[in-house]
This record gives structure tokens, sequence and C-alpha cells, in this order.
């Protein structure tokens, strides 16, 4: 599932945003079925800019391609692909947010020499150059 939509995800040109016809030619379906989808999956809400037109970003572009993947390739049902999708999401949250032993105790190293620095009277900016 990974490799698919990682391949379709390179050919996406670097832009900030894109509009709804651009996104239904990338991803492969038309305008209506992504504007179906927003209201069948919460976590599909593209901003609007002014003019109302809706303005994807990348990362929604990626959500698009997973439920896409999810819909047709995987064969699931809109409510499956709702919770395959949150399951998904919940998943790379959680593995994001979990710090390990090591990171933690490279972190409090730096702010513990931070605290040092700024207790000594070393200016702010020549501390976050030390320190990051």
């Amino acid at each position: 599932m990974i490799d698919a939509i990682q391949d379709q995800l390179a050919r996406i040109p670097d832009k900030t945003y894109f509009r709804i016809g651009e996104v239904a030619k990338l991803v492969g379906v038309e305008p209506y079925v992504l504007r179906f989808w927003e209201t069948e999956f919460k976590t599909m809400v593209p901003p609007k800019s002014r003019s109302k037109q809706r303005m994807y970003r990348r990362k929604d572009l990626e959500t698009i391609l997973v439920v896409k993947h999810l819909l047709y390739a995987e064969r699931f049902t809109i409510e499956g692909a709702r919770k395959r999708l949150l399951e998904l999401q919940r998943g790379h949250k959680a593995g994001a947010a979990e710090p390990t032993p090591e990171g933690a105790a490279l972190l409090r190293a730096r702010l513990l020499e931070l605290r040092k620095l700024v207790a000594s009277g070393c200016p702010h900016d020549v501390a976050r150059r030390i320190v990051l």
C-alpha cells in the first residue's frame, strides 16, 4: 500500500496549493468524487480561498491517495475505509509522539546546558546557536 502511494506522491508537482481540478487529474478521480469524500471523511477538509475554491495541500493529497487506495484497491466500504484511515492516522501519531529514552536524555542534557548558559549571562542568540 505504502509503495503505490509513494510512487503517486513522487509524481505530484512541488506546489503549496492545488485546485480541485488539478487534484482530480493527479489522483485519477472526478471532482464530484472528491467533494463526496469530503463529506464522508472528516479529516479531508481543504481550506477554501476567498473565492470559495477548495485549495488542497500536499497533506490533503496524501489523505486522498490513501482513501482511494482503501476504496478501490483494497475494496473497503466507506465506513471501513473511514475506520482504517483513523487507525492509520492514530498509529502514525502514536509512533511519532513516543520519545526514545536516548532522545529524552539528549534533550534533557541540552536543556540543562542551555539553562547554565542563560544563568551565566550568555546572550540568548549565542546560547541558541551553541545548543541547537
